[in-house]
């Protein structure tokens, strides 16, 4: 099948094609005329590829997964694997940004979005960026560089 017919059929762009191709998820021929030609099979692993990524897998985990589902003997079973795992990432990552979101919505109305909400009052806030024991600059220096004594 040329490229045309495989992106009609796929519903995207000869251009994503020949990315997927340049990227290794998919292998096509070259004809003597120089045109692509894929399997017909072609167009079912791009499905499959459209559906992974709408459910989250990015390019790379779909190469590495794809070559796990060929060879694998119950490919549901595999399927299953995949999602479970994933399901696994994404809760950690949920668990991440609700420590983050807490850390945020603790500095709301500080005054300053640096400052956590559960400083002490009173306690001393450094304006300086510049941590302790790092040389400073002579502020005292006149225009031409040379400090003041």
């Amino acid at each position: 099948m040329r490229i045309g017919e495989l992106a009609a059929q796929a519903g995207m762009t000869r251009d994503t094609i020949r990315f997927y191709e340049k990227v290794g998820l998919v292998a096509g021929r070259r004809l003597p005329n120089g045109y692509r030609d894929f399997p017909p099979e072609t167009g079912a692993w791009l499905h499959y590829i459209r559906t992974a990524q709408a459910l989250g897998f990015s390019l790379a985990e779909i190469a590495r997964t794809g070559e796990k589902l060929r060879e694998a003997p119950d490919t549901a079973e595999a399927l299953s694997t995949l999602f479970e795992e994933k399901i696994q990432v994404i809760d950690n990552r949920i668990a991440e940004l609700t420590t983050l979101r807490a850390d945020l919505a603790a500095r709301v109305g500080t005054g300053c979005p640096l400052r956590a909400a559960d400083r002490p009052a009173g306690a001393e806030v450094r304006s300086d960026p510049i941590p302790t024991g790092v040389r400073r600059p002579n502020r005292s220096a006149d225009r031409q560089g040379h400090a003041r004594e």
